[in-house]
C-alpha cells in the first residue's frame, strides 16, 4: 500500500493523472524480449518509455500504453544507471602472464585509442593461441588509471556476451544482481551508452556481427575486442594484428618458464626447439611447463615430438588448461568453418608442404571459385596468410594439421593420409613432362623443390606412392643439372620403385642407375662404381646385353672409373660402350655421341694425342649437325675442345675458342648455368697458363660465386675451384693468401671427401708445395695443382 501512496504523491508532484496498473508474475512459458530501454527508473517505478506493448522488466511482465505507469510489486529497486559512477575498485582485469615484447602492438594499440579517452573500438587479431588476450591484458593493465572503469568480458558466444554486460551492471549497480539476465544486459548496455571513459575489453569474439547491435548503440567509451578473425571489421573497428613472438622473445619466455621452477635447467637446444614450434607463444607455454615439471632438455623434449606428435601436442603440466594446447587451441575455429568442408581439406594438404611460398597455383582446380572462397574463410581466420600468388601456414598449424587423431573429427587418419597422397601426386603434376636439363624448366622444378623436400622429410619411405618416386627421381636429375647433391632424392626413389614395381623392372633399374650417378657427382665414386658393378650385372640379366638401359650403366661405369683415375679400366668399358652403341643405336645418336666424346678423353689422357683430336672434332661436327651449335651437348663438346688445346700447349687457339664457347654459354644457358660456370673456370685457368693470373682471378672469383650460389657449398666442384683460386693467388706471387686459401679448402675436402679422396689429396700437395715456396723465399711455380670442374 506504500507503494501505491507514493507512486500517488509522485503523479500529483508531476501535475498528471495516470492510471496505475498493478503487475503479477507471468507463467514460465510466457516470455517477452521487450524492456524499457529509454524509461526512467526511480525506486520500484518506471514510467513508460519509447516502446509500448508487452514489457520485461524486473522478470513481470505488462502491456503498456501511452500514459501509463507501472508499478512493481515484490522486486528490487532499479537504480538510475545514468547516474551512477563505479569505484575504481570495480574494475576487473585478468592477471597478465609472463608478458615480453610486442613493444609495437601496444603502441600500435595505444595510438587506436588515442590518449583522450574518446570513443574508441579496435579489433586485435590474429592466430588461435598467438597472444591476442595476454596483449590486451596488458595494454589494460597498463593503462587502468587512464579509464575509470575497465571491465573484461568472454566473449566467445552470445550467451557469454550478455552476461558480460549483466556482469557490467552488477558491478556498477550490486542491488542488480538479483535481476534477470536480460534486463542486467541490458542495465549493463545503458550504463555503458551513458557513460564515457571506460574501457570494455571483449575477449574472443567470433567476428563483426556478434558487436555490432553494442557499438551502434555505445558511443562513448573504448571497446578493445580480440578475435581469430581478421576481416570484416570496417566501419565497426580499426585492427591491430598480432603475429608470434621475435625468435629471441620466445627462447626468453621459455627459459622464464623453465627456470622459475628450475633454476639451473639445461636449455640447449631452446632455439631449436622454439622454431619448431613457430615461435607460438602458447606452444612454447605448453612446452616450458612441460620440460618445467619433468625436468627434460629442450633437446629431448624435440625428439619426443618427433616420435609422439599426437600425445606431445596435448601434453601439459598439472594445473594447466587441457584445452588450451597445441591440439585443441584451433578446435573452435574449425569448427566455424564446418561449413565450408573445402578449407579443411586444403589445410589438410597445406599441411604437408614447406611452410613458406605455397603457390596458389598448386591448387588449381575445377571449381576454382571454391578454392578461392575456401582459402579466404582459412586467411579471415588467420590460419593462413594469403598473398595474391603465394600462401604462408603456420610450422605448427601444419604439425597439427597432419598428425591423425582419431578422436578428433578434424584430424581422421584416412583424411590426412588422403591429403598427403594428393600432396604428392599435385607436385609430380607440376613438373611432369618437363625436361629438368632445360634452363627454361627450371623455374618449375624449383617452386616444386622446398615443397618436396618437406613432403619427403614429414613422410617415411612406406608411404610412398609412384608419383612420390617420380617426383624425386625428376627432383634429383633436376638438382644434378643444377650442380647440387641430389644423393638423398634418388636414394628414396630407389626405395620406392623397388617396392612397387619389383627389384628387376626397368624403372628400378633406371632409379638405381640414376642414384649412382649422383654418387659420381658428389665425388663419391667409389660408391658410384660399387653400385654400377652390381647394376650391370643385374641389367645383363634382366634386359640382356643389347638392351639401350644396360648400355647406359657400362657408359656410366666407365666415366666412374675416369673419375677415380683407373683410366685402363675406363678405357675397356668405353670402347665396348661404343661399339654397341653404334650398332645399336647407330652412329649419329645423341647417346652414341657422349659415348665418342668420352672415348676421346680418354685417348688424350693415355697420351694418343692425335686419336683424342680426331673424335673430339668428329663429335663436335655431328653434334653441331644433328643438336645445333647452341645445344648443351655441342657447347660441352666446344669446351672440351678448347681444353684440349690448352693441354697441347696451343694456348692462343685455346683462349679463343674459351671466349667464343662462353659467350655462347651466358646467351643460350644464362650466365648462372653450371655450364656456364665450368667454362668460365676453364677460361681463367687458360688465362693463367699464359701468365695473365690478374685476368684468372676475376673469373675464378665469379665461377665460385655462381657455383656456391647455384649448388651446395660443400659441393666437390666447389671444392675445386676453390683450390684453382688458390692456385691463381700463388701465379700472383701472393703466397700468404694462397697458403690461406689452401688450408681453408683442404679443411673443407677432408671433412666432406675424406683425406683419401683423390681432390683432398691434391689440394694438400698444392698447400704443401706453396709452404715450401713461402719458408724458402722463393715464388717460382712448380705444382700446376689445377682441379678439373665439371
Amino acid at each position: 500500500m506504500a507503494a501505491v501512496d507514493k507512486a500517488a504523491v509522485e503523479n500529483e508532484r508531476s501535475g498528471r493523472a495516470r492510471p496505475v496498473v498493478w503487475m503479477t508474475e507471468p507463467p514460465p512459458a510466457d516470455r517477452v524480449a521487450n524492456t524499457i530501454p529509454n524509461a526512467a527508473e526511480v525506486s520500484r517505478v518506471v514510467q513508460s518509455g519509447s516502446i509500448g506493448g508487452d514489457v520485461l522488466t524486473g522478470g513481470q511482465k505488462v502491456t503498456i500504453g501511452a500514459g501509463s505507469q507501472v508499478v512493481l510489486s515484490g522486486n528490487p529497486a532499479v537504480p538510475a544507471m545514468e547516474s551512477l559512477s563505479p569505484s575504481q575498485s570495480a574494475s576487473r582485469i585478468p592477471p597478465t602472464r609472463l608478458f615480453l615484447g610486442r613493444s609495437a602492438e601496444l603502441a600500435r594499440l595505444d595510438a587506436v585509442v588515442g590518449e583522450s579517452g574518446r570513443a574508441a573500438v579496435v579489433a586485435v587479431h590474429g592466430l588461435g593461441g598467438v597472444g591476442k588476450s595476454t596483449l590486451a591484458a596488458r595494454f589494460a593493465g597498463l593503462h587502468a588509471d587512464r579509464f575509470s572503469f575497465v571491465w573484461w568480458v568472454v566473449a566467445d558466444s552470445a550467451a557469454a556476451l550478455a552476461t558480460g554486460l549483466a556482469e557490467v551492471s552488477a558491478a556498477v549497480a550490486p542491488e542488480t544482481r538479483s535481476l534477470p539476465l536480460e534486463e542486467r544486459a541490458e542495465l549493463g548496455t545503458r550504463w555503458l551508452a551513458s557513460h564515457d571513459g571506460w574501457l570494455l575489453v571483449l575477449d574472443n569474439l567470433t567476428g563483426p556481427a556478434e558487436v555490432a547491435e553494442l557499438v551502434a548503440r555505445v558511443r562513448t567509451g573504448t571497446i578493445v575486442i580480440t578475435s581469430r578473425l581478421g576481416v570484416g571489421w570496417q566501419g565497426v573497428a580499426a585492427t591491430v594484428a598480432v603475429d608470434v613472438l621475435p625468435a629471441a622473445d620466445a627462447e626468453e619466455l621459455l627459459a622464464r618458464i623453465v627456470r622459475d621452477q628450475w633454476p639451473d635447467a639445461d636449455l640447449s637446444g631452446a632455439e631449436a626447439l622454439c622454431a619448431e614450434l613457430g615461435w607460438l607463444p602458447l606452444a612454447v607455454e605448453q612446452a616450458a611447463a612441460y620440460l618445467a615439471q619433468t625436468m627434460i632438455t629442450p633437446t629431448v623434449y624435440l625428439d619426443l615430438l618427433s616420435k609422439y606428435p599426437a600425445r606431445m601436442f596435448t601434453a601439459t603440466a598439472e594445473g594447466s588448461d587441457a584445452h588450451r594446447t597445441m591440439a585443441r587451441i584451433w578446435h573452435v575455429t574449425l569448427d566455424r568453418l564446418a561449413d565450408t568442408p573445402l578449407a579443411g581439406q586444403l589445410l589438410h594438404l597445406l599441411a604437408w608442404w614447406a611452410p613458406e611460398d605455397i603457390p596458389r597455383a598448386f591448387l588449381s582446380s575445377t571449381d576454382e571459385l571454391a578454392v578461392h572462397e575456401a582459402l579466404g574463410k582459412l586467411a579471415a581466420y588467420n590460419m593462413i596468410t594469403l598473398g595474391p600468388t603465394t600462401i604462408t601456414v603456420h610450422r605448427l598449424v601444419q604439425a597439427v594439421s597432419r598428425t591423425p587423431d582419431p578422436a578428433d573429427p578434424h584430424r581422421q587418419p584416412d583424411d590426412i593420409a588422403t591429403a598427403r597422397d594428393l600432396a604428392s601426386s599435385t607436385l609430380a603434376s607440376r613438373v611432369d613432362g618437363l625436361d629438368p636439363e632445360r634452363p627454361a624448366d627450371w623455374p618449375h622444378y624449383q617452386a616444386v623443390l622446398p615443397h618436396a623436400q618437406a613432403l619427403m622429410d614429414r613422410t617415411a619411405p612406406e608411404v610412398d606412392t609412384p608419383d612420390m618416386s617420380a617426383l624425386l627421381s625428376w627432383l634429383g636429375s633436376y638438382l644434378i643439372g643444377r650442380g647440387a647433391v641430389s644423393v638423398v632424392f634418388h636414394r628414396r626413389a630407389v626405395h620406392g620403385r623397388r617396392r612397387h614395381h619389383g627389384p628387376d623392372h626397368p624403372e628400378t633399374l633406371a632409379a638405381r642407375n640414376n642414384l649412382a650417378h649422383a654418387y659420381t657427382a658428389a665425388g663419391s665414386v667409389d660408391q658410384a662404381i660399387v653400385l654400377l658393378t652390381t647394376l650391370l650385372a643385374d641389367c645383363m640379366r634382366a634386359l640382356g646385353s643389347a638392351h639401350p638401359g644396360t648400355l647406359t650403366v657400362i657408359n656410366n661405369l666407365a666415366g666412374a672409373y675416369r673419375e677415380a683415375g683407373d683410366i685402363d679400366q675406363a678405357f675397356q668399358l668405353f670402347e665396348v660402350a661404343l661399339a654397341e652403341r653404334e650398332r645399336v643405336l647407330g652412329r649419329a645418336h645423341p647417346d652414341t655421341l657422349a659415348t665418342r666424346s668420352n672415348m676421346a678423353e680418354v685417348h688424350w689422357r693415355v697420351g694418343d694425342r692425335d686419336q683424342a683430336r680426331v673424335l673430339m672434332e668428329a663429335t663436335l661436327a655431328e653434334r653441331e649437325r644433328i643438336l645445333g651449335s647452341d645445344h648443351p651437348d655441342t657447347l660441352t663438346s666446344r669446351n672440351n675442345l678448347a681444353e684440349m688445346f690448352r693441354e697441347f700447349g696451343e694456348v692462343d687457339r685455346a683462349l679463343a675458342l674459351f671466349q667464343a664457347c662462353l659467350a655462347d654459354c651466358e646467351r643460350t644457358l644464362g650466365a648462372d648455368h653450371p655450364h656456364t660456370s665450368v667454362v668460365r673456370n676453364n677460361l681463367a685457368g687458360t688465362y693463367q697458363t699464359a701468365g695473365a693470373v690478374d685476368r684468372a682471378i676475376p673469373l675464378f672469383e665469379a665461377a665460385l660465386a655462381d657455383r656456391a650460389r647455384l649448388g651446395s657449398p660443400d659441393h666437390p666442384n666447389v671444392l675445386g675451384l676453390r683450390n684453382n683460386l688458390a692456385g691463381a693467388h700463388r701465379d700472383l706471387g701472393d703466397l700468404d693468401r694462397a697458403i690461406s686459401l689452401f688450408e681453408d679448402a683442404f679443411r673443407d675436402a677432408t671433412r666432406i671427401l675424406g683425406a683419401d679422396h683423390r681432390m683432398t689429396k691434391v689440394i694438400q700437395d698444392n698447400l704443401d708445395h706453396v709452404r715450401r715456396l713461402r719458408a724458402s723465399g722463393s715464388s717460382e711455380d712448380g705444382l700446376s695443382g689445377g682441379v678439373d670442374v665439371c
